[in-house]
């Protein structure tokens, strides 16, 4: 494996520093010291930023989506979202779901993740299928997550 096929393997190793090359943000450099690849630091700064030039930009994509919040989730053996036979449903609970419909995917439920996370709320529970988001989090949580997802939505990484 040459020295650029092996720095491009330790960029994808690491996603938020695939997603800062996108970005154009990163000291490359640092992202040489940062890696674990061996051979000339100089040369893998050169491979980390030519790498970075042939990404794709990072643009959000225009999604058409609603976000919804529903309180007094509480565990069941099914519901809104079921893993490995652990549910939630409404009811008498302390939960509370935030439920997104229409343009939401993957890539949608990590950048809501990734905020709600830097945010500081942990979820519960999470999910998507079929042009359907859920996030399940402490029902104290809710007001602050629904701006959060919201936020995301808007702005999911093309």
């Amino acid at each position: 494996m040459t020295q650029a096929a092996a720095t491009r393997a330790a960029v994808d190793d690491h996603p938020f520093l695939r997603r800062a090359l996108r970005a154009g943000v990163v000291n490359h450099a640092a992202a040489a010291r940062f890696l674990d690849v061996d051979g000339d630091e100089d040369a893998v700064a050169a491979a980390v930023r030519r790498y970075g030039e042939e990404l794709p930009g990072f643009d959000a994509d225009d999604r058409d989506a609603h976000v919804s919040m529903q309180s007094g989730l509480g565990a069941s053996d099914d519901g809104l979202v079921v893993v490995a036979g652990a549910g939630f449903e409404p009811g008498e609970g302390d939960l509370t779901a935030l439920l997104a419909d229409g343009d939401v995917d993957s890539r949608a439920l990590a950048a809501a993740l990734e905020r709600l996370h830097a945010a500081g709320v942990d979820p519960v529970a999470a999910g998507v299928a079929d042009e359907s988001l859920v996030v399940v989090v402490e029902r104290r949580d809710g007001a602050a997550a629904l701006r959060v997802v919201e936020g995301a939505l808007d702005a999911v990484p093309a």
